[in-house]
């Protein structure tokens, strides 16, 4: 099991030789890795971005069959994904918030509150452009702290950018609040 980059989703390679497993067997094996990565791993997440590579296996010719061999890709693809160190990963947006020029440094400070990446500002006449990547899960709650910083005279705008790895310390968080939950 090796990462691919971000958006290449999921590759299966079969590289079996000399007939270890019969071939009538290797799509059990790639269905068994494809369901149990549709429920993850870490918090029941789908894993994604990644390539398996078959190449070894066995199979007894009255005790095989292809639920066995379901299971085997399933039980191998948790165990390889356990030992990968995976990582959460979180959306983030591309926000453009349009506002007046005395509350830029409110609306700064809000972005940098809610883990925001500043892209750059731009004039609009009396208004001022902040383009910003924020991650949804701070930004869920915007429109109403932007109403109450502004005063009603700010708007924002935003839509889907990428997906990036979760910080460590909240992704430990999320981790023990999800595992709490599912005791």
């Amino acid at each position: 099991m090796e990462p691919l980059p971000r958006g290449a989703g999921f590759e299966f390679v079969d590289a079996i030789v000399g007939g270890a497993i019969p071939r009538s067997y290797i799509p059990a094996v790639e269905k068994g890795i494809i369901e149990a990565c549709q429920k993850g791993i870490l918090a029941g997440y789908p894993c994604v971005d990644f390539r398996v590579t078959l190449d070894d296996g066995s199979y007894h010719a009255v005790d095989s069959s292809e639920m066995a061999f379901k299971i085997a890709g399933s039980l191998a693809f948790k165990k390889a994904v356990a030992d990968a160190k995976p990582v959460l990963l979180e959306p983030i947006l591309n926000v453009e918030i349009t506002t007046p020029e005395e509350f830029m440094g409110d609306i700064m400070g809000d972005l940098n509150s809610r883990r925001g990446r500043v892209l750059g500002m731009d004039a609009a006449g009396k208004y001022q452009v902040i383009k910003a990547n924020v991650p949804m899960a701070e930004f869920l709650t915007y429109a109403p702290d932007l109403t109450s910083m502004t005063g009603g005279r700010g708007v924002y705008s935003m839509s889907f950018s990428h997906y990036d790895e979760v910080p460590a310390q909240i992704a430990e968080k999320l981790l023990v609040e999800l595992n709490k939950d599912k005791e």
